[in-house]
């Protein structure tokens, strides 16, 4: 019997049908696969495991789910077990410029008191990093959320980022309620792909206004979105990270009727043992001058001043806002950006 084969099975009896599999087996597969599979496995015993409609096992499928369960609900069990007596590891997917400009600082003082502590990082975007953590080839992945998440997907946001327009320095628009007020858009939208949350926060935003405009440059960086704005090509979509400053050729316009994205933190099924035994150290970093607060309250004008002198209050807050929500506590705070 193919090993493959038994897993798939396991899955199908586990949820009670094919279909039911497919949303819960944690690695893309198709449903025509999973019934292909599934029936060469029973050619390869000359059994027929179970009912396709209604759902209902047949003895001998029976007989094979109690036979190869116990092995498939305790291998992720076993693969931790292994995994701790090892090196601790943390694997980690994110947008490059969460990985490029936040967590090195994030992370350094684990390295510092982990030395054999194994970092393995992955460049993703939304969809990428759901895929990475569904197959469990991450454990955490730091990505832009929306409404819904994938199933088996659990999600945590952190802070929420001001949607704002990017316009050309030599542009002659000032606020981007001039373009609202027009019959039509004629300049080119310069966005993330239609299916990327911050395209449908922004779609939203439209909806209210009662005013349409559609991408009409595609792009997958938020670099490039600049580079095209500054070369003449559109008008820019983006995000307003912490600390965002535009480019020479490029200025912003604010969007301050639309909603914001929310930057969440993800995993799938239980967070690897790494996290909850260090996280306190990181957090260490942050409670000497941050006030954890809840139902909405900022922070107390003591810290914020002090953050704010320091010259990093939009970094620290983010730092925080996602050591908070592994550590399961509210921290409300507000900052302005500077464009």
């Amino acid at each position: 019997m193919n090993i493959h084969h038994l897993e798939l099975f396991y899955f199908v009896a586990k949820h009670g049908g094919i279909a039911a599999a497919v949303r819960n087996i944690p690695y893309g597969i198709q449903q025509p696969a999973v019934s292909g599979q599934i029936a060469k496995l029973e050619e390869s015993l000359g059994i027929k495991l179970f009912q396709r409609r209604p759902f209902a096992l047949s003895p001998a499928g029976a007989e094979l789910f109690e036979f190869i369960k116990p092995f498939f609900d305790n291998i992720d069990i076993v693969a931790e077990r292994l995994r701790q007596n090892s090196s601790p590891q943390l694997r980690i997917a994110a947008p490059s410029i969460v990985l490029h400009d936040y967590l090195p600082q994030i992370l350094e003082c684990l390295r510092l008191k982990f030395p054999a502590f194994r970092l393995y990082l992955h460049e993703a975007a939304r969809a990428e990093a759901e895929r990475l953590l569904l197959a469990r080839d991450v454990d955490l992945a730091i990505m832009l959320i929306d409404k819904k998440s994938r199933a088996g997907i659990q999600v945590r946001p952190l802070l929420e980022l001001p949607l704002i327009l990017l316009v050309h320095k030599k542009s002659k628009l000032a606020r981007a309620e001039e373009l609202w007020k027009r019959d039509k858009i004629e300049e080119t939208l310069v966005s993330f792909p239609r299916t990327d949350p911050v395209h449908a926060c922004f779609q939203r935003g439209l909806e209210r206004l009662g005013a349409e405009w559609f991408c009409g440059t595609e792009v997958n960086s938020a670099r490039l979105i600049e580079r095209y704005v500054a070369s003449g090509y559109g008008i820019g979509l983006a995000v307003a990270v912490p600390g965002f400053k535009p480019s020479a050729g490029v200025r912003v316009l604010r969007l301050p009727d639309f909603p914001p994205v929310v930057v969440g933190a993800s995993w799938s099924g239980k967070l690897s043992r790494l996290v909850p035994e260090h996280r306190f150290d990181l957090l260490a970093q942050f409670r000497c001058v941050l006030v954890p607060v809840r139902r909405g309250r900022m922070l107390h004008c003591g810290v914020e001043d002090f953050l704010l002198r320091s010259r990093n209050f939009q970094r620290t807050v983010f730092f925080a806002r996602i050591i908070s929500a592994i550590d399961r506590f509210s921290l409300c705070c507000h900052y302005d950006l500077q464009f």
